[in-house]
């Protein structure tokens, strides 16, 4: 029997399963010292008539950044982790787009896709939903300590950053940017990944960046105490509801709207199995240690199989 409580055992884990995901998805060990996590120049490509991506081509900690262009503003979508990579994103928006008025929005708080901000010019608005700012405040510094202590190049990654850009403008639910002939909608969903899970809709465009709420071939993460499954399937109707042509996860390949279905019947799936193995008398130990094996061997091709462990421990203290 563990010696933690249900709560307490799932954010261990959850430290655990998001803290090996460098090691995970490293190549296998070389003489060099490995690549910083920061956004790569030069890569950008377009996805739509208005939408650009710096794909994060499967790096660890590294996300994919959107750069959603109008006729009078330009919008930013997670700036990456750390000065450097925030200074990359912001010389690629630059060859994309001369408008002078910058927005930068965040899919959610953690360091890959916020701390890049501290690269931009103080006349770039943040834009942030109230539960994400939340976040920061409760777990933004935590969180880059977290990060910096994984490895000496992470830490020179984030040197500089020991605080947070102080958003321009906070929203309750949702807001419209209009970056001109261009209307981006932003939605605050969850608690799912985290409290705070932000999405983006370009409408015209039809272009979804659904953050860690929907990712293709990559099993999603309960990241913070808040993580439910409930409100991450309830996200998931709503990210249906818009219709989306095109769906770039935080991470991984782009995608099209099939990856919301795949992730819903994932979460259901695992809800399923989570309750007949407690109905049997399983402990919440023994129920995440099962579904883990057997989840990682139904879903082969998905990456990072430990991030079932804590979401099959939120799933068991959910079930009444």
């Amino acid at each position: 029997m563990s010696i933690f409580g249900p709560r307490a055992l799932s954010c261990f884990l959850i430290s655990a399963a998001i803290g090996s995901l460098a090691a995970a998805q490293a190549p296998a060990p070389a003489a060099h010292a490995p690549a910083p996590p920061v956004v790569k120049e030069g890569t950008t490509v377009k996805v739509s008539q208005h939408v650009y991506l710096i794909p994060d081509e499967k790096a660890p900690m590294v996300p994919n950044v959107g750069i959603i262009v109008g006729s009078k503003a330009t919008l930013v979508v997670d700036p990456g982790m750390g000065i450097k990579s925030g200074e990359v994103v912001l010389r690629e928006a630059r060859k994309i787009s001369k408008n002078a008025e910058l927005y930068i929005v965040n899919t959610h708080f953690h360091p890959e896709h916020t701390t890049g901000e501290a690269a931009f010019p103080a006349s770039a608005k943040i834009v942030r939903a109230v539960a994400q700012q939340q976040d920061i405040d409760e777990m933004g510094l935590k969180w880059v300590g977290n990060f910096s202590s994984r490895s000496p190049v992470i830490a020179e990654v984030l040197q500089g950053i020991d605080g947070f850009r102080v958003p321009a403008e906070l929203f309750e639910k949702e807001k419209t940017l209009d970056l001109g002939g261009v209307r981006v909608r932003l939605m605050r969903l969850g608690p799912g990944h985290t409290r705070g899970d932000t999405v983006v809709f370009v409408e015209g465009d039809r272009v979804l960046f659904s953050g860690d709420l929907a990712m293709k071939q990559l099993f999603p993460a309960f990241a913070t105490p808040q993580s439910r499954s409930q409100s991450w399937l309830a996200s998931l109707d709503q990210l249906d509801a818009l219709k989306p042509r095109t769906v770039i996860g935080a991470h991984f390949p782009v995608s099209d709207a099939s990856v919301i279905g795949e992730y819903r019947g994932y979460l259901k799936a695992l809800q399923a199995r989570v309750a007949e193995l407690k109905k049997q008398g399983k402990t919440s130990d023994e129920t995440a240690e099962l579904l883990r094996a057997e989840f990682h061997a139904k879903y082969p091709d998905w990456s990072q199989p430990l991030r079932v462990h804590p979401a099959a421990t939120v799933i068991y203290s959910e079930l009444k």
